[in-house]
């Protein structure tokens, strides 16, 4: 699990930095999507009710089918939080190690670019 949430955190420099370069707000507060999927339904209910204690929201599950045919049900763990790696970092790690409790797949993040105004943000960034 320690491998899975180093591999995800990778990126997380990178990211923040190309929302600062593209001219995102860097005092802005973000909105954090930590996708997460399973075919088990059941098992996403217990990770968004665990998620929900630990603070976070989640949105509605959506089904999807992936290459092979299956249906597959995501939905997001939400969290407010400063464009900060060391903060979303700790994000992916209580979520990975969240996700994997609950056998399920965590799918990587995004945010959206924030311009400083009170508009609707575009949705710039997504991992994996």
């Amino acid at each position: 699990m320690k491998d899975q949430i180093q591999l995800a955190q990778q990126d997380t420099l990178a990211i923040i930095q190309e929302l600062l370069e593209d001219g995102s707000d860097p005092h802005a507060m973000y909105i954090i999507e930590h996708h997460i999927s399973s075919q088990n339904f059941d098992q996403l209910e217990k990770v968004a009710v665990e998620a929900y204690k630990l603070g976070y929201e989640a949105t509605d599950p959506d089904e999807d089918v992936d290459d092979e045919g299956n249906v597959v049900i995501g939905f997001d763990i939400i969290a407010e939080s400063p464009l900060n790696a060391e903060l979303i970092n700790n994000q992916i790690a209580q979520v990975i190690t969240l996700a994997n409790q609950f056998g399920v797949n965590y799918d990587g993040w995004g945010t959206y670019f924030e311009d400083g105004s009170d508009d609707d943000a575009e949705d710039v960034e997504t991992l994996h």
